[in-house]
């Protein structure tokens, strides 16, 4: 039997914290399909994982695989699941279950009009270690509220405002129908898989709640600076793949999506540029250079546009007193907007 909505929770070593994570997605009920994709745990997950299928047998499913990493797993549950919608969730990170129950029941008034819905957008919440008041990311006033839009509609986001992995739910057919392809064994592919699809989204809604707890502090978690760092080769692939996706989108692409499409390269290429700064090795400040001819030989108008912008006027400020005011100017937005 088909579900509404197939949450799935790609796991690897997640012992010490994937209940909070399972228990908050079960809480949706029979409506819900919550797959659990063990990547080839060393640690007790998959018995856990188990344990779920066990007690929640017409919700929880297991799906086994070797380890292939974060974006291995969301395309192992995308294959696996059954539900109209879909949605990840990360091992470390939780659903609100008063706001899910309410993004429960507001896709049943949709199903039930027959309307079509690609992307439902919800807030999410920084649930930062030791921070004393959590960071509620909305989109009130980015967003029509109340009704079901289109990209041609009044969109404001930010320059600091995002769609995130942690907002979205997508339709599955759509996920499949745009051919979304995650990269084995590579971290930050969460920007990818909000990034690709975001030409095939005909009819979009917000709902002001605040539906995802993206848990943020460990020391050894993906988006902490240090590992961040290490990881610099990573987060430059996934941003070429986005180059390539947004340079490949289809030709009915409507303007408003290539614009904001524009707006999040401009991030992913100084989030790839200002870690290469910050490593201080020469090598990663040639690799910053690399991705920057990778674009203008991809697409010169589009290097031409991000070089000119203000971040990446920014991240390519000449010699060691440019790159210094650039890593001040990044500690000063890290405080300001709390982000890793």
């Amino acid at each position: 039997m088909d579900k509404l909505i197939s949450v799935i929770i790609p796991c690897y070593n997640s012992a010490d914290y994937m209940k909070k994570s399972i228990s908050s997605a079960i809480s949706g009920g029979e409506d819900v399909e919550v797959v659990i994709v063990d990547d080839g745990s060393k640690d007790d997950t998959l018995s856990i994982a188990r344990e779920y299928e066990k007690n929640y047998p017409s919700i929880v499913k297991v799906v086994t695989k070797e380890n292939g990493g974060h974006g291995d797993a969301v395309m192992s549950g995308l294959n696996n699941c059954s539900g109209k919608y879909f949605k990840v969730l990360d091992s470390d990170d939780m659903l609100g279950r008063k706001a899910f129950a309410e993004v429960i029941s507001f896709l049943k008034n949709v199903e039930n009009d027959g309307q079509n819905l690609d992307m439902l957008i919800c807030n999410y919440v920084y649930d930062k270690v030791d921070a004393k008041k959590k960071r509620v990311m909305r989109y009130k006033h980015a967003l029509p509220n109340g009704r079901f839009f289109t990209w041609n509609d009044k969109i404001k986001l930010s320059a600091s405002q995002y769609i995130l992995m942690h907002s979205v739910i997508y339709k599955t057919e759509l996920l499949r129908r745009c051919n979304l392809e995650l990269p084995k064994h590579t971290f930050y592919v969460d920007n990818i898989f909000v990034f690709h699809p975001l030409p095939y989204v005909q009819s979009m809604y917000y709902l002001d709640v605040n539906l995802y707890k993206y848990y943020i502090g460990r020391e050894d978690q993906s988006v902490n600076e240090k590992i961040m760092i290490s990881r610099v080769d990573q987060q430059i692939r996934v941003t070429k793949i986005m180059i390539d996706s947004y340079l490949n989108r289809p030709e009915y692409t409507l303007d408003k999506c290539s614009k904001y499409m524009v707006h999040y390269l401009d991030m992913m290429m100084c989030i790839s540029s200002i870690l290469c700064i910050l490593s201080g090795e020469e090598e990663n400040l040639k690799k910053k250079e690399e991705l920057w001819d990778f674009l203008k030989e991809k697409d010169e108008k589009l290097y031409k546009k991000l070089r000119k912008s203000m971040l990446g006027l920014f991240m390519n400020l000449p010699g060691k007193t440019g790159r210094k005011i650039s890593v001040k100017g990044y500690k000063i937005s890290q405080k300001i907007f709390k982000f890793n």
